[in-house]
């Protein structure tokens, strides 16, 4: 990775790390989940960054994928708030989120079985490295907490405009493994709950412009390119104007037990990597 490239993942990074330590402290009862979103994204074009995708606000059951529309819902005493921040520089990534619980502490043990998973996983990661090796070190932190890893979500690698760039980080020992290579960048993020550990689809509020297909989806295409936007980033456009568009439907525990999630992007080394969204 040239010093160029390098640069602007670890700004991204910072940005990124700075950012979500900001809008944790803003999470709190009664206040408006769309309030700590724009917060995020209007922070992250303050210090310098592009938004690399929505807020992620999703809370208790629901495990990712969810971004405000309006005002209406608020932060109740006792959730369990999954917060999700991108951050780009000229298209390279810095990927992070974090677990809150509102006001109480009755989940603390699955924030801390999650938080835990990511940072042995982090250990774990280094040149030539299988993937499965890094799942079953996330895997078997998650189990020896008494909790169950979410299989069908996964960490993924990162490049230039690419979220998901085409290889996985599983949260389990998989039998699918591929090769990690030096210099290659991935967002890990165990995700744990003490319920089974699947997942069903709710409703989508975040979409992408995969293909541009119509006269809306050019405009939207122009605006953010392949990146995912939030539907109440274009009020002027109806539902109709999103269809045939790539959409991100909530991600869903699907015996409705509360989801944990910890995650960090990072970039591989030789004999290790480099955590570019810490503090």
């Amino acid at each position: 990775m040239n010093e160029y490239i390098r640069e602007h993942y670890l700004e991204a990074g910072k940005i990124a790390a700075t950012v979500l330590k900001e809008a944790g402290a803003g999470i709190k009862e009664d206040v408006p989940l769309l309030e700590v979103a724009e917060y995020v994204e209007n922070r992250i074009k303050d210090l310098g960054g592009d938004i690399a995708f929505p807020c992620n606000i999703s809370i208790n059951e629901i495990a990712s994928h969810y971004t405000p529309d309006d005002d209406i819902p608020r932060f109740k005493k006792g959730d369990v708030v999954k917060i999700d921040v991108g951050v780009h520089i000229e298209g390279y990534i810095a990927d992070t989120a974090s677990t809150v619980e509102v006001a109480t502490g009755h989940h603390s043990k699955l924030i801390k079985a999650c938080e835990e998973a990511l940072d042995n996983a982090i250990l774990s990661v280094r040149d030539s490295v299988q993937t499965r090796t890094v799942g079953k070190v996330i895997e078997e932190t998650i189990k020896k907490h008494g909790f169950i890893p979410i299989k069908h979500l996964t960490g993924h690698s990162l490049e230039q405009y690419k979220l998901h760039s085409g290889m996985s980080i599983p949260n389990y020992g998989s039998v699918f493994s591929q090769k990690i290579k030096k210099d290659m960048v991935f967002a890990i993020e165990p995700f744990a709950t003490c319920g089974t550990g699947n997942i069903r689809y709710g409703k989508p509020h975040i979409y992408a412009a995969v293909k541009a297909i119509t006269t809306s989806h050019k405009k939207i295409s122009e605006r953010f390119g392949t990146l995912p936007f939030a539907r109440r980033w274009v009020p002027e456009m109806s539902m109709g104007d999103l269809k045939g568009l790539r959409e991100y439907f909530e991600l869903i525990e699907s015996s409705g037990a509360i989801v944990a999630q910890s995650e960090h992007t990072v970039i591989v080394g030789e004999g290790g990597c480099k955590v570019i969204t810490k503090r």
